[in-house]
């Protein structure tokens, strides 16, 4: 029997050859470990690989990529991908891939789980040299570079940071073996990429998904991939953790939420969902009061829905706010808002779809 496929456009189109080679694997049944002994490429590039198939073809987990390539004929019974025979895998990283993963979440309080028990991570400072590595997505950060992102200019009298690693590494260790979840190589401490999921990770492979989706006037996918990613801000990034890098990331994580939640917006109003867009919005008002992007984009909606009233009340409390608690007029992005409701100016507030754009009812 011939052991040639033919692909449909989706995968054939929208997949590298690797990725192809991949799909097929995933719809034969193998393991990230034995797909990448198979192709001879690093286990953490599979799961790169898997996580940029899910993205691009929509899939919502594996056991759907497994369907689809058999869909589009990648997989066939009968017949695995293996080209070359199955190099044995080493113990230390099988205990890695068979063991229970350790999840991090820092769109919030710093959080970590191991087979869904939450880990008590120690004090805010060690939390801190775990977020620098988290955020650090798998590279290798020397133990300077930790002192400066954690501590910046007062640096610890002792010498701290080996001893928080070790503490680390004995908190989220995998299984009952003496693997960590913590390396260290020639140019420092790292975390293993295919033994941690960090929720930032997967927001920015979101945030890719919703700027495809957007750039193919997708709506429908781009609003669904947006409501996926802001799932998983649970509160403040990083909040009340020390450091220079964590105040910085919690300015970046923040950014990166509102501009979700702007194109969020702003394809709902194209799409008639106001109600939905008026609903989010005035719950992120409650929480940011003080955040005139979100003031600007509310007032947007509320007269998208014919609630030109509401609109302006909106502005005024803005107004107030500012004044009573930072002592500053409204921004000129406020301010010109507030002028184009009062004017019905439709077109300036950008509530006209230019030509060719996606509406619905």
């Amino acid at each position: 029997m011939p052991t040639t496929v033919t692909t449909d456009r989706s995968a054939a189109t929208l997949l590298r050859d690797q990725e192809r080679q991949v799909l097929s694997a995933v719809g034969c049944g193998l393991r990230d470990d034995e797909i990448a002994a198979a192709l001879a490429v690093p286990e953490a590039a599979v799961a790169e690989h898997l996580a940029r198939i899910l993205v691009k073809l929509g899939l919502r987990d594996r056991a759907a990529a497994i369907v689809h390539a058999f869909d589009c004929g990648l997989a066939v019974p009968g017949h695995g991908p293996r080209t070359r025979p199955v190099r044995p895998v080493p113990r230390a990283v099988a205990v890695r891939a068979a063991g229970p993963r350790v999840r991090i979440s820092l769109l919030g309080p710093l959080q970590a789980w191991r087979d869904g028990r939450p880990l008590n991570l120690g004090h805010l400072r060690q939390q801190a040299v775990l977020a620098a590595l988290a955020l650090g997505a798998g590279r290798s950060l020397s133990q300077q570079v930790l002192l400066d992102d954690v501590w910046g200019m007062e640096p610890p009298v002792a010498n701290v940071v080996p001893v928080y690693i070790y503490r680390l590494r004995k908190v989220l260790r995998v299984g009952d073996g003496p693997d960590s979840v913590i390396t260290r190589g020639l140019r420092g401490y790292q975390l293993l990429p295919d033994a941690v999921d960090v929720d930032v990770a997967r927001m920015e492979e979101l945030a890719a998904g919703i700027g495809r989706a957007d750039r193919a006037g997708e709506p429908l996918e781009a609003v669904r991939l947006c409501a996926q990613a802001l799932e998983l801000f649970r509160e403040e990034p990083l909040a009340g953790l020390p450091g220079p890098l964590a105040e910085l990331e919690r300015l970046r994580l923040t950014e990166r939420r509102m501009a979700i939640v702007q194109r969020k917006v702003e394809w709902q109003l194209r799409l008639g969902q106001e109600s939905e867009a008026i609903a989010e919005l005035f719950a992120l008002s409650a929480a940011h009061p003080l955040n005139e992007r979100l003031a600007a984009m509310l007032m947007r909606a509320l007269y998208r829905n014919g609630r030109r009233a509401d609109a302006v009340t909106v502005f005024e409390r803005a107004r107030r706010l500012l004044a009573a608690d930072l002592g500053v007029p409204p921004s000129r992005m406020l301010r010109r808002a507030h002028q184009m409701i009062l004017c019905g100016d439709e077109a300036g507030l950008g509530l006209i779809p230019s030509a060719g754009s996606t509406t619905g009812p």
